[in-house]
């Protein structure tokens, strides 16, 4: 039985809720003032309050206080009649679950009361996560206990005391240019610079000069001497990433770099000497494009020294709950707060999920998921709907919580109708799940995160007016500062 705490100074009110939740599946307590409700807290330990903002004696805001620093994780709804916007930002700042305004709509009562309720039983599942991480695994970043990334950090380790050229292989966002730091960092060169280049930012000729640097008059637009970044990085070390997309002139020079240490700038005919190390990374197959000439093939075996392959996260799933814990610390610390953990189902969630962007997806997960956390811990409906996309059985284990491992119903599919199948079979196992609502939340917070937080751009893609987006926002209790790369 889940037992609720009504904390009004207000009979009609306390004589309401009696007759709203006159049910055997909670049990209702009231308490007249804020003094009387942080006692009634201490006895009865409940799992959610209900509170009104002004009342005789302590007002709202400060009883709220001195029970989140008595419960962190006691899921706490704030009501008042005299609603204004900074009275719901300060009591969201205070740690508030939610925020209504007299008189409430009773089937939105309920549905956020049961939701709360929900969220208070998952929080009392919290992986207890043990310290599996040194503070030097922290501050490099490359972070995982399977055997995949074991054998990562071995040559790491090995490539550390050499010059070698390194090669560095995998899909995007598996921390490509993390391992390249940490070799550099490791390495006799570590006191010198660190330089990097992605090759497919840059057009041909803007990149063959970023990397050689060009003489005055070079082309259009060369009005000065450039240096490149090859001689800024002499004595250090220079990280290609994306080199598969280099046009075949840069190629060749960047051969004779690797063969000689020398090459001329763009439009000079000085030849030049550097000691640079070079490690590039690619999430191309490059014996492929070297089969269809479109890379150059002495290049590829001068790169090729030594192959690092980063597997996909998908391949490494227990290493997910370990990077959780990592970004949940990173993302405390740079802004002052004390870690968050995440709940076992939202945890079983991640792991079922195939991570197309890798850990730079979850990496950005996490951080979105922070954001969006009202309690102390991450919970299931704080992750994104993508999560439980193709997999409806995941899903509704998440929204009974239960912690069963499952196996996917459904394909994952990324067309609209398979989506929309998995999101009424999610309906149809939790009636408090409602599809609209929950979508509607969901493509407002994407499109916000598609544009880095601009409303105008976000409005656009979403085919509403600015006015709408901001009352849905409003609606949703979507924070404006929402803006996730």
């Amino acid at each position: 039985m889940d037992k609720l705490l009504l904390i009004d100074d207000e009979a009609d009110v306390q004589y309401s809720f009696h007759r709203i939740f006159d049910s055997p599946e909670v049990e209702l307590t009231t308490a007249a003032s804020g003094e009387e409700g942080i006692e009634r807290v201490q006895e009865i330990k409940p799992d959610l309050v209900i509170m009104d903002v002004r009342m005789s004696g302590m007002n709202g805001l400060e009883t709220l206080r001195r029970i989140r620093q008595g419960d962190a994780k006691l899921p706490i709804i704030m009501m008042t009649a005299y609603g204004t916007t900074q009275t719901a930002i300060e009591a969201m700042k205070l740690g508030a679950y939610d925020y209504l305004l007299k008189p409430f709509d009773v089937p939105k009562l309920k549905q956020i009361v049961f939701t709360a309720l929900k969220a208070a039983r998952d929080m009392k599942q919290v992986v207890s996560y043990e310290p599996l991480l040194e503070s030097e695994d922290y501050d490099s970043g490359v972070v995982g206990r399977s055997e995949a990334m074991q054998s990562v950090f071995k040559v790491i380790g090995q490539l550390s005391a050499s010059d070698a050229t390194a090669l560095i292989t995998g899909e995007s966002g598996t921390g490509k240019e993390l391992v390249a730091r940490a070799i550099y960092q490791h390495s006799r060169r570590g006191e010198r610079p660190f330089l990097t280049i992605n090759c497919a930012a840059l057009p041909e000729n803007l990149l063959e000069s970023e990397l050689f640097g060009h003489e005055k008059g070079a082309f259009t637009g060369a009005a000065t001497q450039r240096i490149g970044k090859f001689e800024q990085c002499s004595g250090g070390t220079i990280f290609l990433d994306e080199i598969g997309d280099m046009s075949p002139a840069t190629q060749t020079k960047t051969l004779r770099v690797l063969q000689s240490g020398t090459f001329e700038r763009v439009g000079g005919n000085q030849s030049i000497k550097v000691d640079v190390r070079i490690i590039a990374a690619t999430n191309k197959p490059l014996e492929q494009a070297v089969a269809a000439k479109e890379f150059r093939e002495d290049l590829f075996y001068r790169l090729n020294v030594v192959r690092i392959h980063l597997p996909p996260l998908r391949e490494r799933v227990e290493d997910i709950r370990l990077l959780v814990n990592y970004f949940l610390k990173r993302f405390s610390q740079s802004q002052g707060q004390a870690p968050k953990s995440i709940s076992t189902d939202a945890a079983r969630a991640l792991e079922q999920y195939h991570w197309p962007g890798n850990v730079r997806e979850l990496e950005n997960l996490i951080q979105r998921a922070l954001v969006m956390a009202k309690g102390e811990a991450i919970l299931p409906c704080d992750l994104p709907m993508a999560v439980f996309h193709g997999n409806p059985a995941a899903a509704s284990a998440t929204f009974e919580g239960k912690s069963t491992e499952v196996t996917p119903d459904l394909p994952a599919s990324r067309d609209a109708s398979s989506l929309a199948r998995v999101l009424f079979q999610m309906a149809r196992m939790d009636d408090r799940f409602k599809v609209i609502p929950a979508v509607e939340r969901e493509l407002i917070v994407q499109a916000l995160a598609e544009t880095n937080g601009n409303q105008v751009r976000a409005a656009k893609l979403l085919g509403i007016t600015r006015a709408t987006l901001r009352k849905r926002m409003e609606k949703f209790d979507i924070k404006k500062e929402l803006s996730i790369k």
